[in-house]
């Protein structure tokens, strides 16, 4: 079903890809950056939607007391208050869904290099990925031999047989066998070209983007410099959750603080961090980063009492060109 989405974005992953020959993590925050700018429409339109519900809150707050016994009524009248005040019911959940969407997309491009910025066909991915389970299944020391598959982790499949083709693309003829090879040998073959010909590097400044970091008790002798990730990416959304609640603080103290899910999501992203690939890792610090910045500023240009007082002096315009058209209707009796 993605792949309607995933093909074309995999497709602008891939040049911006080859733009910044063949950076991974370049392409990712490019990427990401294109994406949160082109939602940015969507984004002041929800904040907008937002202004208009806290705008019109006094009077649904009346109807809720007039009608709150009677609900076909009180939706009626709700609706009807919608319409007249040109406030739309759904406006703030487009957005949600749009980047709720994104995200799983992005997600699977990240865990799917080959297929969709390599451009490797899916059936030969899965044809060698199910023979090398099917070998590993079998003989558990070819594990380690081969880049530590894992046929547990199937979402990662993609990525390990990248491993095992950067470390050396005719090892795998040698661990499974010239038999087995035989049987996956064309498919295997073009899958290789492809990753050789995308020219792809998944290093970040020596940490390689698709290995999962392995969390150890043991910190300071356990320490891998992968661990950076998931902690940036825990600090990257505790940074833009203090900087969005302060925010949202200063221009509607009556707001809520919200400090318990300030705390929870970035903890949520740390404890998941370490059982994703670096790739997603990174992906989530550069969405936050570049997401939480532009958020942070819609805040600012569109937030409640600019918003507001942008209606008020529209109202008071209409009014002023009311009676200015009526002093004038006067005037024109008079004469």
């Amino acid at each position: 079903m993605f792949d309607i989405i995933n093909k074309p974005l995999g497709f602008i992953m891939k040049l911006l890809a080859e733009l910044f020959g063949g950076n991974f993590a370049a392409s990712v925050f490019v990427f990401t950056l294109i994406i949160n700018l082109i939602m940015l429409p969507l984004s002041i339109k929800s904040q907008k939607s937002s202004v208009s519900q806290m705008r019109i809150k006094p009077k649904l707050d009346e109807l809720k007391k007039r009608y709150g016994d009677d609900r076909r009524k009180m939706a009626q009248e709700q609706q009807k208050l919608y319409q007249e005040e040109g406030v739309s019911m759904s406006g703030g959940c487009l957005p949600m869904i749009v980047r709720m969407v994104l995200l799983f997309s992005i997600y699977y491009l990240i865990l799917s290099p080959l297929t969709y910025m390599a451009g490797a066909k899916k059936d030969d991915v899965k044809t060698v990925t199910t023979a090398i389970n099917s070998y590993v299944e079998k003989h558990e020391d070819a594990k380690s031999e081969l880049a530590n598959w894992d046929i547990k982790k199937t979402r990662n499949q993609e990525l390990y047989l990248v491993a095992v083709i950067r470390d050396d693309p005719g090892k795998l003829e040698k661990v499974i066998g010239s038999k087995q090879y035989s049987e996956i040998k064309e498919p295997y073959e073009n899958i290789v070209e492809k990753y050789e010909e995308s020219n792809i590097s998944f290093n970040l400044f020596g940490i390689d983007l698709i290995q999962t970091p392995k969390f150890s008790v043991d910190f300071f002798s356990g320490w891998q410099a992968i661990w950076l990730l998931p902690i940036s990416a825990f600090l990257a959304q505790m940074l833009t959750s203090i900087v969005s609640m302060r925010i949202n603080k200063r221009i509607n103290p009556d707001a809520p603080t919200m400090a318990g899910l300030m705390l929870t999501m970035p903890i949520i992203s740390l404890i998941i961090g370490f059982s994703f690939p670096g790739g997603v890792c990174f992906y989530w610090i550069c969405s936050s980063l570049i997401g939480g910045a532009i958020q942070s500023g819609v805040q600012l240009l569109y937030g409640p009492h600019k918003l507001l007082a942008r209606e008020r002096v529209k109202e008071l315009s209409k009014v002023c060109d009311f009676e200015a058209g009526q002093l004038k209707k006067l005037e024109t009796e008079e004469e």
